[in-house]
């Protein structure tokens, strides 16, 4: 197998890792890895058969006008799945071009942008009027600017995008209803995060200075990346404790990092880079077609509506990194959180804690 560094990739990117902080923080170690890991990888799960259904469940996907979002609203319109697009772009085009590609008509695009909180509640609003069900979300959407750059309410925007829209979405989902957690076989609704292993190169979360606006250039960029991943998938882990207590699953709550994929997340990237990386990912970057393959594994195999807490790099699963794991951290950054976000829910809003009381359906 080929050595990074004299190590596999696998043993690379493992937790405790002497490479954990230089592997994925620079833009070139990114996109090589990146590449070694897709020739290299282990691939230990079979794709989805597509005689498998989701026919009648309601699929929420953010993100879902371009690249990968795009390929997961194709799939699971073609699988019978009634498909909400959601996304501050691409309207209506990008629905109608899902609708063509799928040959369903069972597809809805959604207004919003996540940076902004206030649009993140209004979508839930309308979800909870109009759809008051949704059985798989696929929390998608992602960016990396150029620069640091401040979401409406003054956060940075990968910390706002990547994880407090998605807290936000979950909250009101399971307040509202529309997320209705079951024990029911088959019924079992799932929340599926797209992350990144580039979670893998950050340090610990900075819980002194939790949701304060950092400014930084390219060369940060991706740092930053790396932490907002790690803030997605440290509450992915706490979020599947909280709602599966004594391992009964009630919410299936699993993530995952489609790997390389050719997509428009570098459309920010600085003009002398793109002749150089425009090539390379078209080149040795998965579609995303086939880096769709372990989302609809998440979102439709059998075996994933039974277990939460699961963590897919393409196609494998790995071990969920020590930070990400770390149960005081969880807790932590669940309590900081909520104490952020009550700040913006607007008035009649449920909270961030009103999942507490839920039952199920």
């Amino acid at each position: 197998m080929l050595k990074l560094r004299g190590r596999t990739p696998d043993e690379a990117a493992a937790p405790g890792s002497d490479m954990r902080t230089t592997k994925y923080n620079r833009i070139g170690s990114a996109v090589s890895s990146a590449i070694v890991d897709r020739f290299s990888r282990r691939e230990t799960l079979s794709p989805v058969p597509e005689n498998v259904r989701v026919d009648g469940k309601v699929c929420l996907i953010t993100g879902a006008n371009r690249g990968l979002g795009k390929a997961v609203a194709v799939d699971l319109a073609k699988r019978g799945g009634h498909v909400l697009m959601a996304c501050r772009g691409g309207h209506p085009n990008a629905g109608e071009d899902v609708k063509r590609l799928s040959g369903s008509d069972t597809v809805q695009m959604l207004k919003v942008d996540l940076a902004d909180l206030e649009s993140v509640h209004a979508l839930c609003d309308k979800l909870e009027r109009d759809h008051p069900r949704v059985d798989i979300s696929v929390l998608n959407a992602g960016l990396m600017p150029l620069n640091a750059r401040r979401s409406p309410q003054g956060y940075e925007l990968m910390f706002a995008v990547h994880f407090l829209a998605n807290r936000v979405l979950i909250d009101r989902f399971l307040a509202d209803g529309t997320i209705r957690p079951s024990g029911h076989p088959g019924e079992t609704p799932r929340i599926v995060f797209v992350a990144s292993e580039t979670y893998r190169s950050a340090g610990p979360i900075d819980f002194e200075n939790f949701g304060t606006f950092t400014d930084y250039g390219l060369k940060d960029g991706l740092k930053y990346y790396g932490l907002s991943k790690l803030h997605l998938c440290t509450y992915a882990q706490e979020l599947s404790r909280r709602l599966n207590p004594e391992r009964e699953i009630r919410v299936a709550v699993n993530s995952l990092c489609p790997g390389a994929v050719n997509s428009s997340l570098a459309r920010e990237a600085p003009s002398f880079l793109k002749p150089l990386l425009y090539p390379l990912m078209r080149w040795f970057f998965a579609t995303p077609e086939r880096a769709a393959a372990p989302v609809t594994y998440a979102c439709c195999a059998e075996e994933m509506g039974r277990r939460s807490g699961v963590y897919l790099h393409v196609m494998r699963e790995r071990e969920v990194s020590a930070l990400a794991m770390d149960e005081a951290a969880g807790a932590r950054l669940w309590e900081a959180s909520e104490a952020l976000l009550a700040r913006h829910a607007p008035g009649g809003a449920a909270d961030a804690s009103g999942f507490r009381g839920f039952t199920e359906a």
